[in-house]
């Protein structure tokens, strides 16, 4: 069992039936409000790790929809900038576990890393249906095209 603190949007479907696999495997999880997080640049910056900007930005969000964002175009200095400014372009969740931190929920590489199985067996069927789905992209109804 590991303590995961998890940076979530309240509400969030997807965030919800994360933090459900993760306490289905037996592992504790301490969720606080990421728009709601004092971040800074560089506290947020460790979640991102050598991933390419354009994978710290939550596609879902309204100002990357329209185009406004495009975070192809954007360097890390005015991604972080933009973020603590306006938290939803964030992509979801931050996760913190120990002294390593992650960002969005790539449920193969988080198995491997803390494991996802469940521990009592009538769970398996629940979060084996969850591990199917797609938990990295945000679950809204005219967002279903969107698949990156």
């Amino acid at each position: 069992m590991v303590r995961v603190i998890f940076y979530e949007k309240p509400g969030c479907k997807n965030n919800t039936k994360q933090k459900t696999l993760l306490t289905a495997a037996g592992h504790e999880v301490i969720a606080y409000n990421l728009l709601t997080e004092p971040w800074t640049v560089e506290r947020l910056r460790s979640f991102f790790g050598d991933r390419p900007v354009c994978e710290w930005f939550n596609r879902a969000a309204s100002r990357v929809q329209s185009g406004e964002i495009v975070p192809e175009k954007v360097d890390a200095e005015t991604a972080l900038l933009l973020m603590l400014k306006d938290p939803l372009l964030i992509r979801r969740p931050l996760m913190e576990i120990g002294d390593r931190r992650e960002v969005g929920f790539d449920t193969e590489k988080i198995d491997a890393w803390i494991g996802l199985k469940p521990k009592d067996p009538t769970l398996r069927e629940i979060t084996q249906k969850l591990f199917e789905q797609d938990l990295q992209s945000c679950a809204h109804k005219h967002e279903h095209k969107h698949h990156h």
